[in-house]
């Protein structure tokens, strides 16, 4: 006999978000299994950021959205009016397509999140750490007060994801993490997805198809805030079951 599955570390079943009268997304369902990288892919505007920001409540700082049906993570119900957003948002992190920065050095943001928590370890050594997992440790010449704002855009977003990962989330959620780099910086944002993958679940929202198929284990294809296909990668990207998905894959859609 088989094991049983375990269960799915984030279960989506009916999510529909609306801002006002406009639907963004409709009646989604899928599970988002531990340990996993999910690639989200679609046309622009077809509800793949509204998905992501879903997942962590952000959507509920906009004004006049609404979110119905629901999000359990690990087995909890994410909406419910007795659950902290806030401390949704430390379990479940987001890095946006814009590498907003804070004032001052590479240490002060990376420090940020674990100060502002209360973290009582060595926070020196935790800002070293998740440096050298984003890949930028070796390149700042031991200078962590270097300010923030000097660095490329590619270190930028590593830093971005460096940051989030500060403060230990369970799931870390990319919105373009590779949006107007270079090949040399997709590359490296490409490969330092692959290495936290033992360490955090992911979820990645990409109009870069290449990343999608390069990185993720499972992807799911949004048309219009409808979810079209979910499934592996490989099936997904070489045997799609849906039309829709194969003419967003060959370009014959934009």
């Amino acid at each position: 006999m088989s094991p049983p599955t375990p269960p799915p570390l984030l279960a989506l079943s009916g999510l529909s978000v609306h801002f006002g009268d406009r639907p963004a997304l409709s009646g989604v369902s899928l599970d988002i299994p531990r340990g996993r990288i999910v690639a989200v892919i679609g046309p622009s505007g077809c509800g793949k950021t509204t998905l992501l920001c879903a997942l962590n409540r952000m959507n509920e700082l906009v004004p006049g959205a609404r979110t119905t049906g629901s999000v359990r993570f690990d087995g909890a119900e994410l909406y419910r009016p007795e659950i902290d957003p806030v401390e949704v948002r430390r379990r479940i992190g987001m890095v946006f397509q814009e590498a907003t920065l804070f004032p001052g050095s590479v240490f002060d943001n990376v420090a940020f999140g674990p100060r502002a928590s209360g973290f009582g370890g060595d926070l020196h050594a935790l800002v070293e750490e998740v440096l050298s997992a984003a890949g930028l440790r070796a390149e700042l010449d031991e200078d962590l007060d270097v300010p923030a704002a000097s660095l490329s855009a590619g270190q930028r977003r590593r830093l971005c994801i460096a940051r989030a990962l500060a403060v230990r989330p369970q799931i870390l959620l990319l919105d373009e993490p590779t949006a107007a780099l270079d090949p040399t910086a997709t590359a490296r944002i490409a490969s330092l997805i692959h290495s936290l993958m033992p360490h955090v679940t992911i979820v990645i929202a990409t109009n870069d198809v290449r990343l999608a198929a390069r990185t993720s284990n499972l992807t799911a294809f949004l048309d219009r805030g409808e979810l079209v296909e979910y499934g592996p990668t490989e099936t997904l990207f070489t045997n799609p079951a849906d039309r829709r998905t194969e003419s967003y894959l060959t370009g014959r859609i934009p």
